[in-house]
């Protein structure tokens, strides 16, 4: 609490010896600093003295998403608040990407840096590893930085960031918003630990509404628009970079009644303890064992 008695969140960095935290830092106060949108956490000020680096920013009530989804605060959320959450993460994520006036890449997309505010209202938080793309640059190359899992199979494998790396991260996120499960949950039965296979084989079967967290009352939602929204996360975490949607697009799905049909393509990915899964060809086997080399290689670095 402030002297005028105003609640604020600090963010504190206490390691600053390396470069990389000091460029860590400098990146998230340029870039915040300049941002200014409803669904981005709002940085208030900042303070560097010696090897303390300290972020000073709005205070989010309600913590962060994962709370919610599952941990503690588990099953609290209905089926209104998980699409408003939704809907603002996109149009956050779509001014970063296309309404800014450069694009900026997030790079960690994911429920624990997604801060809820006293409304439910959903603001992308930790812009420590944001990158800025040139607009003469489809994508850029680029070391590995993120959470795998979360992360898309180009950027992890090959280090080809785009916004792209975005949306297929959004649409995880998606995922574990309807199930109210983690991305790679090694409580359930191996065929099912991982949500995304989890839910592109529900996909195939035609019985994808068996995702929806079982806390959500049946009366709160349309089953149609919640397999709807299930097939927008399944889009945005297409292999082929170019088949995923732009965040405003994404927007624009999201509140559309009489959108055209969506057909989304079998996605592979890289899951949280780095395994490449999802591979659909019969000589897959050696590209799996590569990738799965470079995924290795790059957790190391």
């Amino acid at each position: 609490m402030l002297k005028n008695g105003k609640i604020v969140a600090v963010k504190r960095l206490s390691v600053m010896q390396t470069s990389r935290a000091k460029e860590d830092f400098e990146s998230e106060v340029k870039l915040i600093s300049n941002v200014q949108h409803r669904n981005l956490v709002r940085l208030l000020g900042c303070s560097r003295k010696g090897s303390e680096c300290l972020l000073v920013y709005e205070y989010m009530a309600n913590s962060s998403l994962d709370k919610f989804l599952y941990g503690e605060r588990r099953g609290t959320l209905n089926w209104k608040q998980r699409f408003n959450i939704i809907v603002g993460m996109a149009r956050g994520l779509a001014y970063l990407h296309q309404e800014f006036h450069v694009c900026i890449i997030h790079r960690d997309i994911k429920s624990s840096n997604v801060l809820l505010d006293d409304d439910f209202q959903p603001k992308i938080a930790d812009f420590g590893l944001a990158r800025l793309l040139p607009d003469d640059h489809s994508h850029l190359s680029t070391r590995f930085a993120g959470t795998l899992g979360y992360t898309a199979p180009e950027y992890a494998i090959h280090g080809q960031l785009s916004e792209k790396v975005d949306t297929y991260s959004f649409g995880i996120v998606i995922l574990e918003i309807i199930s109210g499960r983690k991305i790679n949950d090694t409580r359930t039965e191996a065929e099912t630990q991982y949500l995304l296979e989890s839910a592109w084989k529900l996909y195939e079967n035609e019985d994808v509404i068996k995702l929806v967290d079982g806390s959500l009352d049946h009366e709160e939602y349309m089953p149609e628009e919640v397999i709807r929204i299930i097939e927008i996360a399944l889009l945005c975490t297409q292999s082929v970079v170019a088949s995923r949607p732009t965040m405003s697009e994404v927007v624009v799905l999201l509140l559309s009644r009489n959108s055209p049909e969506i057909l989304p393509t079998r996605p592979t990915f890289i899951d949280s303890i780095s395994r490449v899964r999802g591979e659909t060809s019969t000589s897959s086997s050696s590209t799996a064992s590569k990738a799965t080399a470079s995924i290795s290689h790059l957790s190391a670095r």
